[in-house]
């Protein structure tokens, strides 16, 4: 447990972010699952539609320090593919 000032205030501050964080993760899913479920459907139009959609929640997932760029380039990378591979 947290002794001095400093550390309580810490304390407290990582479990507002932590929420935050949390927050925005389930945000970010949330899209993604909606990709997901065109692309399961076969609907590339639709999931065209929802990628575009996630790839601004994805990069900000990434400034806000949520998820890490790498990550953030293979998930976009390997949707893009999938949903290029509806349309063939």
């Amino acid at each position: 447990m947290a002794n001095t000032l400093q550390s309580k205030k810490r304390a407290r501050q990582i479990e507002r972010r932590t929420e935050v964080n949390k927050a925005r993760r389930s945000r970010i899913r949330r899209f993604l699952r909606k990709v997901e479920e065109a692309i399961a459907a076969g609907d590339e139009a639709a999931a065209k539609s929802a990628f575009f959609a996630a790839q601004p929640e994805l990069d900000r997932g990434v400034t806000k320090g949520v998820l890490h760029k790498n990550t953030v380039a293979r998930k976009k990378s390997r949707l893009s593919a999938r949903i290029k591979a509806l349309g063939a």
